[in-house]
């Protein structure tokens, strides 16, 4: 049997219901409406954190945040983890990275971690004891995706060592928004020789409601980073046809985008209309008292001093809210044009007949979900569920829309499973295969998300965990430290609009999910490594 080619599409920020084929009649995603008609959709695909990095790494490893080492963003993903590509690499596949990868820090900052305070009259261990375990993530070691160092060393790439959490190529892009460096910088100066001005002070255009983060970049439309990641992702197709036609790859192309800022540029920042833009039903008729911290955003918004931070989740108004979608949707619309682009040359050197094609995001966005935008540990359904798209060669597995429940847990093991490979011990959630053939199905099934906050904020004085369970009829989630909590009937509530939590009519269905919740959380302790004896 041939081994499949996979071609793995990522953005970054992107809500399941941002995509024409969801029944989205306002934004257009020609490109993978056509791709998810042809193949399989899940219309329930939950990640396994709504952030960047930890999301990344279960992508990566199959296993949950809590296991993998990756509880928030800012800690990379150890170089000792074992990654299905890692597995693809030894089976022979030749694997690249083109694009936003975040499986390390982009930022040299120090963290807003709190840190354990110990009585002064205790002598600290030394550096080399420090942590709980003696592999220590030297920053040394964990610098490669630092935007601030290639700004500085020009030839940093030449640094690069390869394979990269078994990629044996990397193209970055380091940033988000056209404040870009990595790779993409120089392939930037590679193709103009007048400088690009980057950010909002070298933009041709701003928000004319004054919403956060809104410009149109200097940078034309063929030189913004969404546009390098579609023609780096073709040389590499058209390098592997004529270099190595016979052995299978994994390429994951990653846009980073939509993720803010919002900066579509040349004809993506007018496709839209503010006023066409259809914003959530919760919108209009916000629960502000759900939970504190929800509160907490709408007393900073409604006295005027609304923190909009960089990655601050905030409460905001609905001319700036539909100022924010329609920008959005023009990022997401040249994304869709870009895949466009990749299938176009993936079907020109003839590769589309023994390849895997996807589509996937890291996580989504409120984008308007109780007036809140961006994204933060209350894990409304826009921001824990993202588009997911398996389009293949073989028949079987393209049925259509796919209801059961979902996750990126699953991708490392089913990736794995297509390509006729067993994965390493430790490895979680399952294999899909079963589900894309429709000979098993999980409509039953319940998905655990976690989540825990990279600094204090919204009101908390310490970081604080969430963690969720999650069906096709509830959710409950339950906060570190407090009483309150948030249970929800997705059924009847689909919105989320109604938190049951404190209602005496639910505390049977409450404490049946809390039990649910602690089964879940049980199944997905670690089973790695194997004992080395019976005792």
């Amino acid at each position: 049997m041939t081994a499949p080619n996979f071609l793995f599409f990522v953005t970054d920020q992107h809500r399941y219901d941002h995509v024409g084929y969801f029944g989205n009649d306002v934004v257009l995603t020609p490109n993978l409406d056509q791709l998810a008609n042809s193949g399989s959709w899940f219309s329930r695909f939950y990640v396994s954190s709504p952030t960047c990095m930890s999301n990344r790494a279960t992508f990566m490893t199959g296993r949950m945040p809590s296991v993998n080492g990756v509880p928030y963003n800012g800690i990379p993903l150890t170089l000792e983890s074992v990654t299905f590509t890692d597995i693809l690499g030894a089976a022979g596949y030749r694997n690249s990275l083109i694009g936003k990868c975040h499986l390390q820090g982009m930022v040299e900052a120090p963290s807003l971690a709190p840190k354990a305070q110990w009585p002064s009259h205790l002598q600290p261990p030394p550096q080399h004891l420090s942590e709980a375990v003696r592999r220590q993530q030297s920053i040394d070691l964990y610098k490669t995706e630092m935007q601030e160092i290639w700004n500085r060393e020009p030839a940093y790439e030449e640094k690069i060592s390869t394979p990269y959490y078994g990629f044996d190529e990397v193209q970055f892009c380091l940033g988000h928004g056209d404040k870009m460096t990595g790779h993409y910088k120089k392939w930037l100066a590679s193709k103009t020789n007048t400088p690009v001005g980057q950010g909002m002070e070298h933009a041709l255009d701003k928000s004319t409601v004054n919403a956060p983060q809104v410009y149109k970049p200097e940078v034309s439309e063929d030189l913004y980073p969404t546009k390098f990641v579609e023609q780096q992702t073709i040389q590499c197709l058209e390098e592997h046809k004529a270099n190595n036609p016979e052995q299978p790859f994994f390429i994951q192309s990653s846009f980073p985008d939509p993720h803010h800022p919002f900066t579509p540029p040349g004809k993506y920042w007018s496709m839209y209309e503010a006023q066409d833009m259809q914003l959530p039903a919760s919108f209009y008729k916000p629960n502000k008292d759900v939970v504190p911290p929800v509160r907490y955003m709408w007393d900073e918004y409604e006295s005027g001093r609304e923190n909009k931070r960089w990655t601050f989740p905030f409460a905001t108004g609905e001319a700036q809210a539909r100022d924010i979608m329609a920008k959005t949707y023009g990022q997401i619309s040249m994304i869709d044009d870009a895949i466009g682009g990749v299938l176009q040359a993936l079907d020109r050197l003839g590769l589309r007949e023994n390849t895997v094609i996807c589509f996937m995001s890291d996580h989504g966005d409120y984008l308007g979900d109780h007036g809140l935008m961006l994204k933060g540990p209350m894990h409304y359904q826009s921001i824990i569920r993202v588009p997911f798209i398996w389009c293949d060669p073989a028949s079987q597995y393209n049925r259509g829309r796919v209801d059961n429940p979902a996750g990126t847990l699953d991708l490392a093991q089913t990736i794995l499973s297509r390509a006729g490979l067993q994965p390493f011990n430790g490895v979680q959630g399952k294999d899909l295969l079963a589900e894309l053939s429709g000979k098993s199905s999980s409509a039953n099934r319940r998905m655990l998300i976690e989540t825990t906050t990279q600094y204090p904020f919204l009101g908390f004085d310490d970081l604080v965990s969430v963690t969720t369970l999650v069906d096709k009829c509830w959710r409950i989630s339950v906060w570190q430290g407090y009483e309150w909590g948030e249970l929800y009937d997705l059924e009847n509530d689909p919105a989320e609009l109604h938190n049951l939590w404190d209602t005496p009519a639910y505390a049977t269905t409450r404490n049946t999910l809390m039990l649910a919740l602690v089964h879940e959380m049980q199944n997905h302790a670690d089973t790695s490594p194997y004992p080395l004896s019976v005792s």
